[in-house]
């Protein structure tokens, strides 16, 4: 039985591509769950334009897209996801952070796409889209085996938490969220609880963060509070800042090690097998 995550992009804000950015990696936020032989995308950043190379070169027909809010860089890879231009294949597409006010998921996409943004619009994409919002909050079985739960977060224009329950083991995306020092978040800490692995929102060092505030991020130090609160076995520090270089991330990373033997920070192109 599989049960696994791989990055194929964890920076936040925007993709960096310079040479000090090889060891950690530059594109933005997207995962791929693999659950035996299926297959989940989590976010649209970036990364997903080599994740659909791989769908390609796998046959992948047929998948899920998650997404935890709809800012650019958890969306700007999408328009170049090229399985969603094959006739021959099925993408649905979820969101919880969306209202009959703001919008929905299939206007957000459709609106990045138009012109003068973007040359090719979203009716350029041939495969079969299903486009569901559902309410951050929410729960429900994603497809035969694994259960997904969610919680808002706290994020400009909303944000939504996964918890993604399969065979016994639990991993949990948190990304885009920002704590008030001193006040753990009640419904993190309830979504997280006794889970396998936490990929959380460590965009800031604690230092940073004050002069950020507002910004919707957070710091790997509170990342560990949170899981050794709610008794999670592994943190995975995730939506590096983009100003943190290798040897910076280097230097974090030791740094949270020390702090507690739990964490690690996540690279473009790691898989984490669920333990």
């Amino acid at each position: 039985m599989t049960f696994a995550v791989k990055f194929w992009g964890t920076r936040g804000s925007i993709a960096c591509s310079s040479p000090e950015y090889i060891k950690y990696g530059g594109n933005t936020s997207c995962l791929e769950v693999i659950a035996d032989d299926r297959h989940i995308v989590l976010d649209a950043g970036t990364g997903i334009r080599e994740l659909g190379k791989k769908f390609l070169a796998h046959d992948i027909r047929s998948t899920h897209l998650l997404l935890t809010h709809t800012h650019w860089d958890h969306i700007n890879g999408f328009p170049f996801f090229v399985p969603a231009y094959d006739p021959n294949r099925s993408i649905h597409i979820m969101a919880g952070h969306l209202n009959a006010e703001t919008g929905g998921i299939k206007d957000a996409l459709s609106q990045q796409m138009d012109g003068p943004m973007f040359p090719v619009p979203l009716e350029a994409m041939r495969a079969n889209l299903r486009f569901e919002d559902f309410e951050a909050g929410d729960e429900f079985n994603l497809i035969a085996g694994i259960k997904v739960k969610t919680a808002p977060l706290k994020h400009p224009n909303r944000a939504t938490g996964y918890r993604f329950e399969y065979n016994g083991k639990a991993f949990c995306y948190i990304t885009d969220t920002e704590h008030v020092p001193g006040d753990p978040d009640q419904r993190i800490l309830g979504l997280i609880e006794g889970a396998d692995m936490v990929i959380y929102d460590c965009t800031y060092t604690e230092e940073e963060l004050s002069s950020r505030i507002g910004w919707g991020h957070s710091t790997w130090n509170e990342g560990v509070r949170l899981c050794q609160a709610a008794k999670v076995k592994r943190l995975a520090i995730f939506h590096h800042e983009p100003d943190h270089d290798d040897a910076f991330m280097e230097r974090l990373e030791a740094e949270a090690k020390k702090t507690w033997s739990g964490t690690f920070v996540t690279r473009d192109g790691m898989q984490v097998e669920m333990e």
